[in-house]
């Protein structure tokens, strides 16, 4: 091992902090004799469950990571080049490295490029708060008349589509096959009920794929030509390449492959949290829900080596997706413990409460895992927040 461990100090190196970074930094940082690193390209937390609201300006969707990340974890802001899992080091774009003895990577996950022509010059994205500043400002420069069309039916499609049809903008939703996939076909129905009643132009069926975007409209598989003053990309997610750079292995899609305890099947310093890892045989969902467990099961995984035990297989528990659609209604879709969803729904202003009350719920526990990880903090620890890279 590298770092410090010979004189009883563990050095974490948490690399993403997102919402599987960002708690398992807290739950380290709350053990004596374990010092804890976060890396992440920008010096906020970023709700990512709110930035369909971002797009409107409901909320801003970032937080400071004084209010989230525990007051003993030093934060460097600079982005992950590449990992030298032999020699326990993270190369940064800033030109500094980093040790480690452990390390846990949660890189989190992006907008796909779709592959469609046209999409990577002329769509917009909501995946990350680059990609939806950018949709913002877009925005600000169209006319409130001029066509939008989103391009997808999952969560985020729905949930932007129905913002921005909200807000007054003519919307028109292109779903691919079905409207909201991941959801029961009974519950599909409030949503398509709430869709209508906001204006939104629904196309689903074999027909309705896009196969090329310009810059004023789309085109359909039937021939088409849809007008398209702002077109939303929010149809899949790609993990960045680091851990496939870095010669770790990984599934088709670039997520490192892991063991039960979340483990790299490469490496055992090397524990994954989030979007970015996949579980041998037990792929779970790429979520914000996922990645709350994910993080503190990727701590408790390095707590126990450290402490000599054998690791714990991951356990996951699903309680449903909750949407918003719009500010004034939603739909929450109720699962089985597995993830498997069930025809159980809550709609209305009641689901636009439900989600709402999740999304807070979201951030208070990273708040209050940021006090529990800043009580083992000294006064000191705590003043600067933001360090440079390490030469």
């Amino acid at each position: 091992m590298k770092g410090n461990m010979m004189n009883g100090n563990v050095e974490v190196v948490v690399v993403g902090g997102g919402y599987g970074g960002v708690t398992a930094a807290n739950r380290l940082a709350r053990r004596d004799g374990v010092s804890v690193t976060l890396v992440n390209p920008r010096p906020e937390f970023v709700s990512r469950i709110r930035l369909h609201q971002f797009v409107t300006g409901s909320d801003d969707a970032v937080e400071g990571f004084g209010a989230v990340l525990g007051g003993n974890v030093r934060l460097v802001v600079d982005t992950a080049t590449r990992l030298d899992a032999a020699g326990c080091r993270v190369s940064l774009a800033g030109g500094g490295t980093l040790s480690y003895d452990y390390l846990v990577y949660a890189v989190g996950s992006g907008a796909a490029d779709p592959g469609v022509p046209g999409a990577a010059e002329f769509a917009h994205w909501v995946s990350d708060l680059e990609g939806a500043r950018q949709l913002r400002s877009a925005l600000d420069a169209t006319p409130a008349s001029a066509s939008v069309t989103v391009v997808g039916a999952g969560p985020t499609g729905l949930e932007t589509a129905a913002e921005l049809a909200e807000a007054g903008r003519k919307v028109t939703l292109v779903c691919g096959d079905v409207l909201g996939p991941s959801l029961h076909a009974r519950v599909r129905r409030p949503v398509a009920r709430r869709l209508a009643e906001l204006g939104v132009t629904v196309l689903e069926g074999p027909c309705a794929r896009v196969t090329a975007v310009t810059q004023d409209a789309v085109r359909l598989d039937d021939g088409r030509s849809l007008p398209s003053a702002v077109t939303i990309w929010t149809a899949g997610f790609r993990v960045p390449d680091l851990a496939a750079r870095s010669g770790l292995r990984t599934d088709t899609d670039g997520r490192l492959l892991t063991d039960a305890t979340l483990t790299s099947v490469d490496d055992v310093r090397i524990v994954a949290a989030g979007d970015a890892a996949v579980t041998t045989g037990q792929p779970f969902r790429m979520s914000c829900q996922a990645a709350v467990q994910l993080g503190p099961a990727a701590a408790d995984t390095i707590l126990r080596r450290i402490a000599g035990k054998t690791p714990a297989r991951v356990r996951m528990f699903f309680a449903g997706q909750c949407l918003s659609l719009g500010r004034n209604e939603g739909v929450t879709q109720f699962s089985y413990p597995n993830d498997k969803v069930n025809a159980l729904s809550i709609n209305g202003r009641t689901g636009a409460g439900v989600k709402e009350i999740a999304c807070r719920f979201t951030l208070n526990k990273l708040v209050s895992g940021a006090r529990k990880a800043s009580s083992h903090a000294s006064h000191g620890d705590s003043a600067d927040r933001v360090a440079a890279p390490q030469p």
